[in-house]
C-alpha cells in the first residue's frame, strides 16, 4: 500500500502544507508541530514522491550523467568526480552508458531529458552537428566533461590535450629522439584525435623534424588497438625509436605488443601514455604518462553545472585545468 502526504497529514493531525512545508524543510513550522509530523513519517513509512515533487517546483534534484564506458577506468574516475560533487550539492545521479554510439548518445539525451532532469553532463567523443542540434534545444544546462565541441562554444571541463601533447613529444625530442611515432584516436575526436595530433604536429615542427605518416597510427583507445598498432610499426623498414600513445591502455598494448616480440621498453622503445590512470603503475615497466586529472574534471563539471543550473554567475564556460607528466619507467627521461 502506497502511503501519500494525506495519510501523514491525517496521521499527524495537520494539513497536507504543513507536511509539504516540513517535508521541504520549510523553517515556518512550529518545532513540536515538525515533531509530531516527522513521528508520523517515521510510523507510516512514508516517503516523498520525487515526481510530484518536481513537477510542483519544476525541479527533479536529479542531473544525467553520459559516458561512453561505465566499465572504463578513465570514465569511472571521471564518474566519481561528479557523484561527490552531486552528493555534496544534494543532486542525485542517473548514470547512463552510450558505447560512444552517436544514435545512443541523442537518445540517451532525449530520454533524460524526458525525465526532467534538472541538467546533464555529458561525455563523448566527436560532438556532430545533430549533437549541437539536440544541446540547443535543450531546456535545462549541458556541460561537456573530458569533451568538447570544435567551436569551443559549449560549457566544457578539460585540460589543453594539445599542450599536453606537445609537452610530452617535447621531451622524447629532448631525450634525442626524432622517430617518434604517435597512436591516435580518429582525427574527428576533437580531444583524443584531432587535439593530441595538433599537438605531436606542432612540437615535430618546433623542432625542425618531418613528420612522417608511417609513424601515425590510428586506433580506438583500447588495448587490442595497441598491440595491432604496435605489430604495424614493428613491420616497418625504419621503426620509431619511442612512441606516444593517446591514452594509457593502447600505451599498455603498445609496451607488450613491443615486448612479446622481444623488444626491451626502454631500451628499444621509449613509450608515454596519456590519462595516467591506475593501469599506468599496474604494468612493468611502469609507464610514463600525461596526468590528466580524471577526479578533478568530473568534480569541477558537476560543479560547474550547479552553477548553470542555479543562475549563478560563471566567469568561464571552457575550464582548462593544469596538466604534467608523470614520469615512469617506461622513459629514460630523469626529471
Amino acid at each position: 500500500m502506497n502511503i501519500t502526504i494525506y495519510d501523514v497529514a491525517r496521521e499527524a493531525g495537520v494539513s497536507m502544507a504543513t507536511v509539504s512545508r516540513v517535508v521541504n524543510g520549510n523553517p515556518n513550522v512550529k518545532p513540536t508541530t515538525r515533531k509530531r509530523v516527522l513521528e508520523a513519517i517515521e510510523r507510516l513509512g512514508y516517503r516523498p514522491n520525487a515526481v510530484a515533487r518536481g513537477l510542483a517546483s519544476k525541479r527533479t534534484t536529479t542531473v544525467g550523467v553520459i559516458i561512453p564506458d561505465i566499465s572504463s577506468i578513465f570514465f569511472s574516475e571521471l564518474a566519481r568526480g561528479i557523484e561527490d560533487i552531486a552528493t555534496m550539492y544534494k543532486y542525485n545521479i542517473i548514470l547512463c552508458n552510450s558505447d560512444q554510439n552517436k544514435e545512443k548518445e541523442i537518445h540517451l539525451i532525449n530520454t533524460l531529458l524526458e525525465k526532467q532532469v534538472d541538467g546533464i553532463v555529458f561525455m563523448g567523443g566527436e560532438i556532430t552537428e545533430e549533437h549541437k542540434e539536440t544541446f540547443e534545444r535543450s531546456p535545462v544546462p549541458i556541460v561537456l566533461s573530458a569533451t568538447m565541441d570544435d567551436a569551443k562554444t559549449l560549457p566544457s571541463v578539460n585540460i589543453n590535450y594539445e599542450q599536453a601533447t606537445f609537452d610530452a613529444i617535447t621531451a622524447l625530442i629532448e631525450e634525442g629522439h626524432k622517430d617518434i611515432a604517435m597512436l591516435s584516436g580518429t582525427l574527428e575526436d576533437p580531444v583524443n584525435g584531432y587535439q593530441k595530433f595538433a599537438g605531436y604536429k606542432r612540437a615535430l615542427e618546433s623542432a625542425g623534424l618531418s613528420m612522417n605518416d608511417d609513424y601515425v597510427v590510428i586506433g580506438d583507445y583500447t588495448y587490442d588497438s595497441g598491440l595491432e598498432a604496435m605489430g604495424n610499426l614493428l613491420s616497418l623498414n625504419n621503426r620509431p625509436t619511442a612512441i606516444f600513445a593517446s591514452t594509457d591502455e593502447m600505451a599498455l598494448g603498445v609496451i607488450h605488443g613491443a615486448q612479446d616480440a622481444g623488444y626491451h621498453v626502454p631500451n628499444d622503445f621509449e613509450i608515454i601514455g596519456f590519462d595516467n590512470t591506475r593501469l599506468a603503475t599496474m604494468v612493468r615497466p611502469t609507464l610514463t604518462s600525461v596526468v590528466q586529472p580524471m577526479y578533478d574534471i568530473g568534480a569541477v563539471s558537476m560543479r560547474l553545472l550547479t552553477k548553470l543550473m542555479n543562475k549563478e554567475e560563471v566567469e568561464e564556460h571552457a575550464v582548462l585545468l593544469p596538466h604534467r607528466i608523470e614520469y615512469r619507467q617506461s622513459t629514460k627521461i630523469e626529471q
